[in-house]
């Protein structure tokens, strides 16, 4: 193969990874339209109806760290593509589902596969082009298709759910996961870590993700249960003392799932935390502006769906910037720029009444917040893989998207406990009359802003304090492909 040819596929094969990622993120979103539908059908309780996004939200979180670490040690390709399976017949169970168990069962199925092959996916990315201008590059496609993911899927969901039902927001999934899996070995050659025994640190992994799938699933329940619950306080303490424990072996361990020394190299450990904060911030916000748009202004499914479109392209826009941004500026600059863009949105966002409009309320602040997202996306990530040799990148790409999922379900539960705070003062100010609800309901999403803000400012300075140098070395760009590592092997396998 010729180098022309071979550097043309590997953009073809990033076309790939990015539609897989985009499906990910999309699934992400996508169901909470279709919710409604769901619970006519399948006869959900109000209180049960949650555990359909957070199933998944769940095993995405708790997961994607092993995930990584099996793409380093039993080949990136190989692992992207059982992930691709398993989430495609995941959504196919649970497009087919009669009941509420099949499809909860089958929405955590699908986070399973969403956490195996999401690490695997970017670790391709950041071990096919070289750090620097390149990978930059590269990057910022990643960037636009997984920041704008999210405001796709509440526009598709709206449009499937109210064209040909509920089923289709998984439907969709199956024939798109099952080609790129067909796809896979003829775009992307495999590699892996070579010249250590393939030890998956058994008890790393599972007081890892033991740990994880305790604190996501102790904050997501305590909206419902309370912070100061007995079950909410024993759920975090069982998830601190499995977390503790995995940090105390992977110091002993002879090949650690986590190897701390990651966190010495360059910016990784500013920039993990950086996403955690971002994660809480922003997950938050969609799901804010989407119960302001339905409860308070009156849109359906479909019109909230369209009323994402330009934050979508903000996003998308913004990221194609980002990358080229952070060639000139460095990651540090171009991600304390975008991040104060998204403070700078959500505080606008708490500006909301209750006798607002779209164009006066939603559309200005969506615009600057998504230009925010973009041009932040790029940089952290681009920080979170700097500096890592190949033979961990999985491991690093499974670590920044559990900071961002983590901080997503962290910050969504304080959120929500902030908003229903509010609301419940509101009425109770109010002597719980029917009439005020909507004013209740808007300064509860108004303070949920104003503390997500807060987070995005915290992240700021995360950021400006922890981003070592300028992330970005453009002079490392060249015209042949880049060597593989001398841990890696690559090619058929």
């Amino acid at each position: 193969m010729d180098t022309t040819t071979a550097r043309d596929r590997r953009w073809i094969a990033l076309i790939l990874l990015c539609m897989a990622e985009f499906v990910v993120v999309l699934d992400a979103a996508i169901v909470n339209v279709a919710l409604p539908s769901m619970q006519r059908d399948l006869h959900f309780s109000q209180q049960d109806l949650q555990w359909v996004v957070n199933a998944y939200v769940l095993m995405f979180g708790g997961f994607m760290l092993l995930g990584g670490r099996a793409a380093d040690l039993l080949g990136r390709r190989r692992v992207f593509m059982f992930g691709l399976i398993v989430f495609s017949l995941a959504s196919l169970a649970g497009g087919l589902a009669t009941s509420q168990g099949v499809l909860v069962g089958a929405r955590a199925v699908q986070g399973l596969g969403a956490a195996i092959l999401t690490p695997a996916a970017l670790s391709i990315v950041t071990t096919t082009f070289a750090e620097g201008a390149e990978r930059n590059k590269a990057l910022g496609a990643w960037g636009a298709v997984a920041g704008s993911g999210g405001a796709a899927g509440v526009l598709l969901g709206g449009i499937l759910t109210q064209s040909l039902g509920w089923q289709w927001v998984l439907f969709v999934n199956v024939p798109i996961g099952l080609a790129a899996a067909a796809v896979a070995p003829m775009l992307l050659a495999e590699s892996r870590r070579e010249g250590l025994e393939r030890n998956f640190d058994l008890a790393g992994a599972i007081t890892s993700t033991g740990g994880l799938v305790l604190l996501v699933y102790a904050v997501v329940k305590a909206v419902d249960n309370g912070w100061g619950s007995t079950t909410t306080i024993v759920l975090l303490a069982i998830a601190a003392v499995l977390l503790a424990a995995f940090a105390l072996i992977e110091t002993r361990a002879r090949q650690p799932l986590v190897p701390f020394r990651v966190f010495r190299i360059g910016s990784v450990a500013g920039a993990n935390l950086t996403g955690v904060l971002m994660g809480a911030a922003l997950f938050s916000m969609f799901f804010f502006i989407s119960l302001y748009m339905q409860q308070i202004l009156g849109f359906d499914a479909l019109e909230a769906g369209l009323a994402y479109l330009p934050l979508a392209g903000s996003i998308v826009v913004a990221a194609g910037v980002a990358s080229q941004l952070t060639n000139r500026l460095g990651a540090r600059s171009v991600l304390v720029g975008g991040l104060a863009l998204v403070a700078g949105g959500l505080v606008w966002f708490s500006q909301i009444s209750v006798g607002g409009s779209y164009l006066a309320d939603v559309l200005g602040p969506s615009l600057l917040a998504g230009w925010g997202l973009g041009l932040a996306f790029v940089p952290v990530t681009i920080a979170s893989q700097g500096g890592i040799s190949e033979a961990d990148a999985g491991l690093a790409s499974g670590l920044i998207n559990t900071a961002q999922q983590v901080g997503g379900a962290l910050g969504l539960a304080v959120l929500a406990t902030v908003a229903n705070s509010a609301t419940n003062s509101a009425m109770s100010a109010a002597h719980g009359a029917r009439s005020d609800l909507p004013q209740a309901l808007t300064t509860g999403f108004s303070d949920a802003f104003l503390v997500g803000a807060g987070i995005a400012v915290a992240a700021v300075l995360v950021a400006a304090l922890t981003i070592k140098g300028s992330g970005a070395r453009p002079e490392q760009e060249h015209d042949s492909e880049r060597e593989p590592d001398a841990e890696l092997v690559a090619g058929p396998a």
